[in-house]
């Protein structure tokens, strides 16, 4: 006997009992984008590998460790599932000259990829819906940002979330920081491990980040960029942050956020909870003026975020909120020679009313199929046998309060069903 076929281990399906909570987050965030001014831009799953290598940095565990990578038979060419929005959003921005008639706002949602050890909350194939803003260079973009996460939350229902901020300064103060950091880990060698060693000098940053405990321990000593900011970059994050307090957003400033990919300059911020385990981060971002120029544009200021969507829905499931789930509004019960015609035109003129319509297939007893309906979570029942195609009328029955089943015309059963609970369309029984 074959063995069945399983999906790939960290891609997971979505089920239609869990649909329902997808759509309403994919709603919510589509009407809030719309309201804030972003348009939707939708780009390729598969990228030309270099864009990230370029753009997000060759010593980085995404491009080291984690991206699914593969040659293209037909051409040769190094191909990528893309394990990020930002970089194939500016490729797209260029390659399509959006930013000719101005700065852009753009969002986009969809499967990202990263070959890592799934566990939960962190998956091989999870979703993102990511925000850009091209062409702004202030820093009320990015208090913009925060302002659109933290409406988002609401909406959703989400509560249990903190804003941490910090800044990465100017090129010319992360130099500097640099060069003071690298000479801080050559004095603690012996503390590190075999994947600091070898970033020591291509990218120390990312050594702040390690969740080594020997390591983030020696961290806490470690120079902080707040140290070292000029007096533009001090501006622009104080300026960031009175927005913030202007528009009651509380925050906390953590010097040693820094963000996993290269093109970060000035503003970087994390929404985390506490309520997911380790896996605490829900939506990072910041700004990345340097990324347009690596990838062969103008220099542009950009700023943006990502959220990852199945650990916010994770917190929309604990927050206990009630979300509609897709019940149909109609079980549609049938039997009998001469009701073909007849229930196939009840079926079409009810969905074509908008109402969602089950039609019972596969024949069997009014007793099985009524059995059926009431396992549908249907409201109603709707009864088509010889009598009713004879008299002309269909049969209703409410299926989830007490009430009688009532004969009325096709005409008449959207509107009954539409305003049943609003008026008293059936008697009680």
């Amino acid at each position: 006997m074959a063995k069945n076929i399983q999906a790939v281990r960290g891609m997971n399906d979505i089920l239609p009992d869990d649909e329902h909570i997808w759509e309403f987050f994919e709603q919510t965030v589509r009407q809030w984008m719309v309201v804030c001014g972003y348009r939707n831009i939708r780009m390729p799953i598969v990228e030309h590998t270099n864009l990230f290598v370029r753009s997000i940095g060759e010593v980085t565990d995404i491009v080291e460790k984690e991206m699914y990578t593969f040659t293209d038979r037909l051409n040769g060419d190094s191909l990528t599932l893309r394990p990020e929005g930002t970089a194939p959003c500016v490729r797209a921005v260029l390659e399509h000259n959006l930013l000719y008639t101005g700065p852009q706002r753009l969002y986009y949602s969809g499967p990202m990829f990263r070959h890592e050890r799934p566990q939960r909350g962190r998956y091989r194939q999870f979703h993102q819906v990511g925000v850009e803003a091209l062409g702004f260079s202030g820093p009320d973009i990015d208090a913009e940002l925060i302002v659109i996460c933290a409406g988002l939350w609401k909406k959703l229902g989400i509560s249990d979330v903190c804003l941490e901020i910090s800044t990465l300064g100017s090129i010319e103060a992360r130099t500097v920081h640099r060069s003071k950091l690298i000479e801080f880990l050559e004095k603690h060698l012996e503390i590190l491990d075999e994947d600091s060693r070898r970033r020591i000098y291509s990218n120390p940053l990312r050594i702040l980040d390690s969740k080594n405990p020997e390591i983030q321990q020696l961290i806490g000593d470690a120079p902080g960029i707040l140290d070292y900011l000029d007096n533009n970059s001090l501006k622009h994050f104080e300026k960031f942050q009175k927005m913030l307090l202007d528009q009651g957003i509380s925050y906390k400033i953590n010097p040693r956020l820094v963000r996993g990919l290269d093109y970060y300059n000035h503003t970087v911020f994390e929404w985390v909870t506490d309520k997911l385990g380790a896996q605490g981060t829900i939506c990072a971002g910041g700004r990345y003026d340097e990324l347009v120029e690596h990838i062969g544009g103008k220099p542009t200021p950009a700023c943006g975020f990502a959220m990852g969507v199945e650990r916010l829905l994770a917190l929309i499931v604990k927050s206990k909120k009630e979300i509609p789930s897709h019940v149909p509004d109609v079980y549609l019960i049938h039997q009998g020679e001469a009701t073909d015609r007849f229930v196939w035109t009840t079926v079409s003129y009810l969905r074509d009313q908008g109402i969602k319509v089950i039609l019972h297939c596969g024949g069997g007893s009014f007793k099985v199929q009524m059995r059926k309906a009431d396992a549908s979570g249907a409201r109603f029942a709707v009864i088509i046998g010889d009598d009713e195609v004879n008299a002309g009328l269909i049969s209703v029955k409410p299926l989830r309060e007490k009430a009688k089943q009532v004969k009325i015309e096709l005409t008449e059963v959207g509107k009954l069903i539409k305003n049943f609970g609003a008026r008293n369309a059936f008697q009680s029984s």
